[in-house]
């Protein structure tokens, strides 16, 4: 496409959703073009009451729908986009043409709709779609635009009116009930409950103990080599015939599940065995050969490539999906949002020649390879994630670094081994037997693998959750040996094994889960499970995720109560029934009047939704009575869990707590606050007791002797404290309030050991350390960034808390006679040091700030979370504070305010001005909707015939 024939058209406005992404699409395109960005949704409902029209009241300016006028939206335009509409307005009334460039899913469309509705395009308007930004898709998507797809709109928009009404009424539930500032959600919920579940499991769980022998056995050969070893490991799998149990054979109740065919070895019985078998001679049994093939890992999909990355790289799926966003909006992949796992004949012809190029001919199948997509409904609109382009860049070309060149080279590799042949070999199975001293039959097994060709697996070799598991191309050769051949056992030593509960999610098994349960869709799993680890819902450790006590108590109010709305089929058939609104299938506001209204809603709902082909009549039920009548929730059952003995773990406003009744009536029970970060399946009985004997609510330290207060030590919310207990009547309100002395312990203090010599010294605090020449006083303080002097307005830093009540009048002058350090006093040693990051390829070291503890790589800063410890973190979660620091970007600083005196003017013309604006807005609403009403009907019609494969983001 050249210069002159894009100018002939005049002056073309593209529309992209980031700034990345027109900065890369304006050098494809030419002067001809302005290509702007609308930094993602401009228009969406309303965050808060406040943002809400004034003509609406009511239950629509709570839900920001009006649920009794067909579920009818209100839209506002994002506070913080409102510059940035009024720029591409500007930039609209200098263009001929308008194309609407976001992405091709139903996000994306949904983007389109409404910069088209509140821009109100005067000129032709375009839909232009592309799945990678190279030279020739972004020019093929100009001369191929596309009419709006009304379909896949209508679908975005019932999902987000459906996720409101859910997330707006069973909330407030939660805030009720268990805490304020909960939150829940359509798929947040689920995977919360997923993940609680996974928990509960574990607390069930009873580990078993077993034992078995492993024997090393010898061929007697000694001409032996790495293809025929001399000797060779096996493990015991019968005696006299009868199976030996492994950790499969056992329930979670520690019991063995089949006592009749299986034998259980404890200790005892293996050593004796071992003892039996020592003089026995051994053979070989059987000899059983197969042939083994392995075939290429499907490209990656965006759940496949969340997985892998996780397990590859160590990467969150917020991690990789920014990194593939940035990938993407810079051409080197294509879009990373999709089930598909189709590959174009582009992509094909690029990956075949790679493979010829790169492995030689051997490598490549004589007919291309094809992927059938595993995700149900999924749309094929995109292709599977690849490298961009009709010849792909191998890593080394990109000039990638740290986590793009990573994910890219993991990206590249997937999708080249797809397009080679199978790996081939050989797998054997040897049993090996022999009687013992007292007669038993005992019977060994050992398998083996040889890959004699290893196709696919020269380029690349998948991950595992399972860090046990044996990858894809590990060989395991065995001697070769035939039925008959004589094996002396060189040992045979007994092995004891305990079963282990089931592994708690990562992010990566948590991703596939959903998935198989076919709950909400891919390309959002990323955001929830940063939305439940962001809700305290979740936590990690290390790599695993952990649930937190308080969504024990969500998930509890939500199963009781809710049941429906958690329950796993019905979360899925909601997915097949907005899979249906996309496809045309049925009817987007009949489907919500059920969800919402429930059956017997006036319109014969379920006869109009069953008419609409939403198919089962009663599966969606009613949230609005469901959330009317709460009495039934009892706050305190629904937040209390026993632990043992009577001692009951309970989820308070500030956190949780055990507590137990005391045994003489009247009097108070014990009660002791339970640590946030506690794996729920560690808080046992004896763990409880524990908690039970540390100081909690209080511990006496004696009386004041000037006031004659008592003084106690508590445990508080922001830590241990010292403080002083009033007389009774003391008035605690109005203008004589009485506060009581109060001064928080040092770190270097402890609270079991504190004394009242101690406690007296830190309410002495601040201390007047004496007078300068001048007679000017200084004194020694505790403040927000630790301790320092002051005099006057000069402070000056201390190196310690103990200074505090310590440093005499003579070292504070000194400290006083330096001269003030300016700007960055000298560096602290590193807390921590964790390597190189991936990115900066710069040293990462964890430093104690003003604020609390930090990673820093040198250039960026990342305040260690609330669930983060300087003693445990690792250097993954270092490098992922990090990117998601650079991730947000610098911060902007505010931009200075015009000068007061001209305020008033322009302040009152504003006001002016938006009331005739606001007038003419309720007007043109009004006949908006009736007019968006008629549109939808004949735009579905139109769209019908149009390439509706876009996938949802």
């Amino acid at each position: 496409m050249s210069s002159s024939s894009e100018t002939a058209h005049g002056k073309r406005l593209v529309i992209v959703e980031s700034p990345a992404k027109a900065k890369t699409i304006k050098g494809y395109l030419g002067p001809g073009y302005i290509v702007e960005a609308s930094v993602g949704h401009i228009r969406d409902l309303p965050g808060t009451a406040a943002e809400v029209p004034d003509e609406y009241t009511g239950e629509v300016r709570r839900l920001g729908v009006d649920v009794d006028h067909d579920f009818a939206p209100i839209y506002v335009v994002n506070p913080d986009k409102k510059s940035q509409v009024t720029k591409l307005k500007s930039l609209l009334k200098e263009s001929d043409e308008l194309f609407l460039a976001t992405d091709e899913d139903r996000e994306g469309e949904a983007i389109a709709w409404h910069l088209q509705e509140v821009l109100k395009p005067k000129v032709p308007v375009h839909r232009m779609v592309f799945h990678e930004i190279t030279k020739d898709a972004i020019q093929e998507a100009v001369r191929n635009p596309r009419d709006l797809n009304q379909r896949l709109v209508d679908a975005q928009e019932t999902r987000r009116i459906l996720d409101r009404l859910y997330g707006y009424e069973v909330s407030p539930v939660l805030w009720k009930k268990v805490m304020p500032k909960l939150s829940a959600g359509r798929v947040q919920s689920v995977a919360t409950r997923l993940v609680v579940e996974r928990e509960r499991e574990r607390i069930a769980f009873t580990s078993a103990s077993y034992w078995d022998l492993v024997g090393t056995f010898g061929t007697g050969r000694t001409a032996a080599d790495a293809a025929n070893p001399e000797n060779f490991g096996a493990r015991l799998i019968t005696v006299d015939g009868k199976r030996v149990a492994t950790g499969r054979d056992f329930g979670s109740d520690g019991r063995l599940k089949n006592a009749a065919n299986t034998l259980h070895l404890d200790e005892q019985a293996a050593r004796t065995l071992a003892a039996a078998l020592e003089q026995t001679a051994f053979s070989v049994r059987s000899v059983e050969s197969k042939p083994y093939r392995r075939s290429p890992y499907a490209p990656f999909r965006t759940t496949t490539l969340q997985q892998e990355a996780s397990r590859k790289l160590g990467f969150g799926a917020k991690r990789t999906m920014q990194v593939a966003q940035k990938l993407y909006e810079n051409g080197f992949i294509t879009y990373m949002r999709t089930d598909s796992t189709t590959l174009s004949d582009t992509a094909i012809n690029a990956a075949r020649a790679q493979v010829t190029q790169l492995y030689g001919a051997d490598y490549l199948p004589d007919a291309p390879r094809t992927y059938a997509s595993k995700v149900k409904n999924a749309q094929e609109a995109h292709e599977a994630i690849r490298p961009s382009g009709d010849r792909f860049r191998t890593p080394a070309e990109t000039a990638l670094s740290g986590d793009d060149f990573r994910l890219y080279e993991l990206i590249w590799m997937r999708t080249v081994a797809s397009q080679m042949k199978d790996a081939v070999g050989q797998s054997v199975t040897v049993k090996v037997g022999g009687r013992a001293a007292d007669g038993r039959d005992a019977e060994f097994s050992a398998s083996g693998k040889i890959i004699t060709f290893h196709g696919f697996l020269k380029a690349y070799v998948e991950g595992a959750d399972d860090p046990n598991a044996e990858l894809d191309d590990r060989e395991r050769r065995l001697p070769q040996v035939t039925e008959g051949d004589p094996l002396a056992a060189e040992r045979l030593t007994p092995e004891g094994h305990a079963t282990k509960p089931p592994a708690r999610y990562t992010e990566a098994s948590l991703v596939k889960e959903l998935e198989d349960r076919e709950i909400g869709r891919p390309s959002t799993y990323a955001s929830i499970i940063d939305t439940i680890i962001n809700r305290k819902y979740v936590f990690k450790k290390g790599t695993a995720l952990v649930p937190s006590f308080l969504s024990f108590a969500v998930v509890n109010l939500l199963e009781k109560h809710f049941g429906r709305l958690v329950d796993y089929d019905f979360t899925a058939r909601m997915e097949d029934d907005l899979d249906r609104i996309a496809a045309g299938q049925a009817e987007s506001v009949p489907w919500l009047k059920r969800f919402y209204f429930g059956a017997g809603e006036a319109d014969n709902a379920v006869g109009v939704a069953a008419d609409a082909g939403n198919g089962d009549g009663d599966h969606l039920g009613g949230l609005k009575e469901l959330v009317t009548d709460l009495g039934a929730i009892d706050a305190r059952e629904i937040s209390s869990f026993p632990v043992g003995d009577g001692i009951v773990l309970r989820v308070g406003r500030y956190g949780p707590y055990v507590e137990r009744p005391s045994a003489v009536e009247g009097e108070t029970g014990q009660r002791a606050d339970v640590p946030e970060e506690l794996p729920p399946d560690e808080l046992t009985v004896e763990l409880a007791e524990e908690l039970f004997a540390k100081p909690s609510g209080e511990r006496e330290l004696g009386t004041d002797p000037v006031s004659g207060n008592p003084l106690v030590a508590k445990a508080g919310r922001y830590g241990p404290y010292v403080t002083e207990v009033l007389p009774e009547g003391t008035p605690k309100t109005g203008k004589n309030a009485v506060k009581p002395r109060t001064a928080s312990l040092f770190k270097s203090m402890d609270l079991d050991t504190v004394t009242l010599e101690d406690a007296l010294r830190l309410l002495s605090l601040p201390r007047v350390v004496g007078a300068d020449a001048e007679g000017n006083e200084i004194t020694a303080q505790n403040g927000r960034y630790g301790p320092y002097l002051k005099r006057g307005t000069d402070s000056r830093s201390l190196t310690s808390e103990e200074q505090l009540l310590s440093i005499t009048l003579d070292e504070a002058l000194a400290i006083y006679a330096q001269p003030k350090a300016r700007g960055r006093a000298a560096a602290a040693p590193p807390l921590k040091e964790l390597g190189n990051d991936p990115v900066s390829e710069k040293p990462v070291v964890v430093k104690d700030g003003r604020f609390g503890p930090y990673v820093t790589d040198g250039e960026t800063n990342a305040t260690l979370r609330k669930d983060d410890e300087v003693e445990s973190i690792t250097p993954e979660r270092a490098f992922e504070l990090l990117a998601e620091k650079r991730a947000r970007g610098p911060v902007k600083k505010t931009a200075k305010k015009a000068p007061a005196k001209k305020a008033p003017a322009k302040k009152a013309a504003t006001g002016t001005a938006a009331k005739k604006t606001a007038a003419k807005k309720t007007v043109a609403k009004k006949t908006a909707a009736v007019k968006k009403t008629a549109a939808k009907t004949a735009a579905a019609k139109k769209s019908a015939a149009a390439d509706s494969s876009s996938e949802e983001s």
